[in-house]
């Protein structure tokens, strides 16, 4: 059976994946308040090709907040039309 698809990552805009990050802080009340800014990088060996700069984060929700950051970016990747 192959399984790839579950390595395979969606396609998405900037925009798109702006919203699906602050959507995911917003529903974690200590991560309400978190500024972020999502940056487009060269791909990684990883297969990243964007991050997300956290800004004025609560040090008690740090941990939280990256969590939540880095399972959008196992899920998303940057279409080639942003």
């Amino acid at each position: 059976m192959d399984f790839d698809f579950l390595n395979s990552k969606t396609a998405a805009s900037l925009d798109e994946i702006r919203v699906r990050v602050a959507h995911a802080l917003a529903r974690h009340p200590m991560c309400r308040n978190v500024r972020f800014d999502i940056v487009s990088v060269p791909r990684t060996r990883r297969g990243g090709n964007w991050t997300v700069t956290l800004q004025s984060v609560e040090p008690r929700a740090v941990w939280e907040a990256s969590e939540i950051v880095a399972d959008i970016q196992d899920a998303y990747d940057l279409s080639a039309v942003a």
